[in-house]
């Protein structure tokens, strides 16, 4: 076989879509082989293929930025750390240390070299959010990293094929769900082993000896075609700030986006101070969601890989809350990480309005709950992600319960209530949760979480955005605040609370922020989100300026188009009225 030195566009074309399909193989063998349900059922994940110096070439379909792009930059912490000449076939290296790759210590990212004639071709990695590292409950009341559970830095996780039996025993002894947590290590592995094989078979049935030549091809044409999106930005200084609940006060996030040509500086000074309490954020963890933020808005649809990083240019002063110097406590890194895009998007919509999303609900809610079961007394600890409203569109309504920026998805009740002795007694949409536009936000999500026995239970509750609300564009209203409640009362956030047995918890999501004035939304689209419940009769003449008529139902629970009336004429003298007021 010889190199190939150089490929024409359908050689290209064909090699790129066989070199995605083996890193969804990848992935798939990930989801299927996973012990925990935030892998298996929420796909906290990433998986992707890097080439011989340690760039990333492509990812799977699905995955979370937050996982993907500290991923990809962390890995050359791998190569420094095993350089090639070190590695042997069979080795798989591991780590969880935040300031290397995804920012907290129950992120874990699984290396693996793959050979072909004893030579290195490629690397596989994946990270992925284990169910438990020991420490605190993950939470955000930490002081320190080192109260937040085992760190363990670059190492071995497998050598010539074995695995580390030392370092698993110490995984095992110092975990709540020892059985997930490295059921999930040896999931990691089999999937990079899958990725691996698959590639071999590639190179083999294309006569590839190395795909560096590919690589620099996919990346390079990335790398241009980003560039050749920002050409059409005005170049621009483009500032805003965005308010997070905090941990014991609130903070401040702020940007500046400058534009010049064929790059992009994204500058973070001017942000709080990194917090006393876990919601710090490591720079590695700030670039990735900064980087798909630009991605998303400039060109979504170049590949997620080395090159469409390389004209994003990012900062943050050291020792603020956006790049956290050790030993900080990360982590609830996500509660802060994921309201970087509707930051970077407030900024951009100064340039490029018609191309980003009002403000989102953004920091995906994360509970973790404890609880015994009566029978067997044996304790549970699982994991519940919940998803608030997105932004509205300039053109669209916003997405109802939608993992954006993060990508997590949520767990069916019947998920939750076999894992653990808990019952989800509501979850519904939250009427009037999005805000008012002429493209209305996208719908939070409301819960009510109950527990089966008679012993104390307990929920950590990582939750944001209940004191500072999605903003609206172009006009458009923010949306409804988050609300945490505790028996009916607001419970304190960010915290493990122990309740009692007969306790109730509401975890009532925030909105997405609308897009346009309300005054100019079709009002039968208003009808219409009236009868589907999104909006109430009163949202829709105080919000929208819309009057409709309520006709009565005989069944309450039902809600049909003949049930309501809208009035035309009352409608457009409404308007009027508010438009000259």
């Amino acid at each position: 076989m010889t190199t190939q030195k150089t490929l024409d566009p359908i050689q290209l074309e064909v090699l790129w879509n066989r070199l995605l399909s083996v890193a969804n193989e990848q992935q798939t063998t990930l989801v299927r082989t996973a012990f925990s349900t935030i892998v298996r059922e929420s796909l906290d994940l990433a998986c992707g293929v890097f080439d011989t110096r340690g760039h990333m070439i492509g990812q799977s379909l699905t995955g979370t930025p937050g996982h993907i792009n500290p991923m990809a930059t962390g890995a050359i912490h791998f190569l420094t750390t095993y350089p090639p000449e070190t590695l042997e076939p069979g080795d798989v290296l591991v780590t969880n240390d935040p300031w290397q790759t995804a920012g907290q210590v129950n992120d874990f990212t699984v290396l693996t070299p793959v050979f072909r004639d004893r030579r290195i071709v490629a690397y596989f990695a994946n990270c992925c959010h284990a169910p438990d590292i020991g420490g605190r409950i993950l939470s955000a009341e930490a002081r320190e990293v080192f109260e937040e559970g085992l760190r363990i830095p670059i190492t071995k996780l497998f050598s010539r094929g074995e695995p580390n039996v030392e370092l698993f025993k110490i995984l095992r002894a110092n975990v709540r769900t020892p059985d997930e947590t490295v059921g999930d290590l040896y999931a990691q592995t089999s999937s990079n082993a899958v990725g691996a094989r698959s590639l071999l078979q590639m190179m083999d049935e294309f006569g590839l000896d190395t795909i560096d030549p590919l690589a620099d091809e996919i990346i390079s044409r990335s790398e241009n075609a980003l560039r050749a999106a920002l050409e059409q930005i005005p170049n621009g200084c483009f500032e805003h700030t965005v308010w997070s609940d905090g941990f014991e006060e609130p903070l401040r996030l702020k940007v500046a986006v400058t534009v010049e040509n064929r790059d992009i500086h994204i500058d973070f000074a001017g942000s709080s101070p990194q917090s006393q309490r876990g919601i710090n954020v490591v720079l590695n963890y700030t670039k990735g969601y900064a980087s798909f933020a630009v991605k998303a808005a400039i060109s979504p649809e170049v590949p997620h890989n080395e090159g469409s990083f390389r004209p994003v240019h990012i900062e943050a002063p050291a020792g603020s809350i956006l790049n956290c110097t050790e030993p900080a406590a990360v982590a609830s890194r996500h509660l802060v990480g994921h309201f970087l895009p509707g930051l970077i998007f407030g900024a951009l919509a100064q340039a490029i309005p018609d191309r980003v999303l009002a403000g989102g609900a953004d920091p995906a809610w994360m509970s973790i709950w404890r609880a015994t079961w009566p029978a067997s007394h044996k304790s549970a600890n699982f994991t519940l992600f919940q998803l608030g409203g997105t932004g509205a569109r300039p053109t669209k309504d916003g997405l109802s319960t939608t993992g954006f920026p993060s990508g997590v998805g949520g767990v069916p009740a019947e998920i939750m209530e076999s894992q653990a002795p808990i019952l989800q007694l509501r979850r519904e949409l939250r009427t009037d949760s999005g805000g008012g536009g002429t493209f209305r936000g996208g719908l939070g999500q409301a819960t009510d979480i109950a527990h089966l026995g008679d012993d104390r239970w307990s929920v950590s509750a990582m939750v944001d955005r209940t004191q500072f609300a999605a903003h609206g564009l172009d006009g458009g209203l923010p949306g409804a605040l988050g609300e945490l409640e505790l028996d009916g009362s607001d419970a304190m956030a960010k915290s493990v609370l122990w309740m009692d047995p007969n306790a109730v918890v509401s975890l009532n999501l925030p909105g997405g922020g609308g897009y346009g004035d309300p005054l100019d939304r079709d009002p039968c689209r208003v009808l219409d989100d009236v009868v589907h419940g999104y909006v109430s009769l009163d949202a829709a003449l105080d919000v929208y300026g819309v009057v409709i008529r309520s006709l009565g139902r005989p069944d309450q629970r039902v809600r049909l188009p003949e049930h309501y009336e809208l009035d035309c004429e009352a409608t457009a003298e409404t308007r009027q009225q508010r438009t000259q007021a």
